[in-house]
C-alpha cells in the first residue's frame, strides 16, 4: 500500500486523484495539502510543514509560486515528490535539479501515459522521416479556457522529436509575417482554442506523396491522475535523483 499525500488537495486534479485512489487497492491518501477549505476523505492541512501522517509519496497538482517550499519541505522531510505543476521558471527547474540530488523527485510536463509512450514513437519517426527530408507539425487544440499557447505538452513533443534530431530543428509559432518558402529544419507548432475541445495533440510528417499523423486526444483528466498515481507507486522508496515518466514506463515493460 503507497501512501500519499496530495499537495494540491482541493484544486480539479485533486479532486480527480482523491476518486482514484478511493477506488486502488494499492494505494490510500492519508492526507492532503491545500489552502482552500474542504470535504475529503482525508484530514486537509495548509501547509506540507504540518503534516503528521506518515507517507511514502507526495503528488503535487498545485501552483508554480510554491513549489520551492514544497520542495525544500518534501526534503526536509525525505518525501519524494511527483511534481505535476507547470510553468516553473528557469530559476525553479534548476532548483528541482538542484533538490533531486536530495529526493526523488518525478517531473513530466504531462503525466498521461499515452503522451509519453507516444514521445517514444515520436523518436523512431524523427530518425526514419526526418532523415528523409520530411517536414515535421504539430498541431494541439484545446478548450477556451486554457490560458498558455502553445500547450506545455506541445513543446514537450517537439522537444522529443529535436531530441531525436540532435537540435536541428528550429520552432515556428507564427509564419504571418514570414513571406517565404518553409524552411527544411522548421518544426512549425500551432494552437487552437475554442469551446470544450478537449486536449488533443496532431504529430504530422509530410513528404513527397505521403503523410503520416500520429494523434493523441485527452477526453478527460483521469488520465493524467492514473499517470500521477503510477508515478507515485513507482517513485515511493527510490533512491534520490530526477526521474520522468519514461522511467515509470520502462519499469512497466520489464
Amino acid at each position: 500500500m503507497v501512501r500519499i499525500i496530495m499537495h494540491g488537495a482541493n484544486g480539479r486534479m485533486g479532486k480527480v486523484i482523491s476518486g482514484l485512489v478511493a477506488a486502488d487497492p494499492d494505494a490510500e491518501i492519508v492526507a492532503g495539502v491545500d489552502i482552500a477549505p474542504g470535504d475529503a476523505a482525508y484530514p486537509i492541512y495548509t501547509d506540507l510543514a504540518d503534516v503528521k501522517e506518515e507517507a511514502d509519496v507526495v503528488i503535487d497538482f498545485s501552483t508554480a509560486k510554491i513549489v520551492d517550499h514544497l520542495l525544500d519541505t518534501a526534503a526536509a522531510k525525505k518525501l519524494p515528490v511527483v511534481l505535476c505543476t507547470t510553468g516553473l521558471s528557469e530559476e525553479q527547474l534548476a532548483n528541482v535539479r538542484k533538490m533531486s540530488r536530495e529526493i526523488p523527485i518525478l517531473k513530466s510536463a504531462n503525466m498521461s501515459l499515452g503522451i509519453n509512450a507516444l514521445t517514444g514513437l515520436l523518436k523512431s519517426a524523427t530518425k526514419v522521416f526526418g532523415n528523409a527530408g520530411f517536414d515535421i507539425e504539430i498541431v494541439e487544440r484545446h478548450h477556451n479556457q486554457k490560458l498558455d499557447a502553445p500547450s506545455g505538452t506541445a513543446i514537450m513533443l517537439a522537444d522529443a522529436i529535436n531530441d531525436a534530431a540532435d537540435g536541428q530543428y528550429e520552432y515556428i509559432y507564427d509564419r504571418s509575417q514570414r513571406r517565404e518558402k518553409r524552411g527544411q529544419k522548421e518544426l512549425g507548432i500551432s494552437a487552437v482554442r475554442g469551446g470544450t475541445i478537449p486536449g488533443t495533440h496532431e504529430i504530422i510528417f509530410a513528404g513527397p506523396d505521403e503523410v503520416i499523423e500520429l494523434r493523441h486526444v485527452a477526453y478527460s483528466r483521469s488520465i493524467f491522475g492514473n499517470g500521477a498515481i503510477s508515478a507515485a507507486k513507482y517513485l515511493a522508496g527510490r533512491e534520490a535523483g530526477l526521474y520522468d515518466m519514461n522511467d515509470v514506463i520502462a519499469a512497466m515493460q520489464a
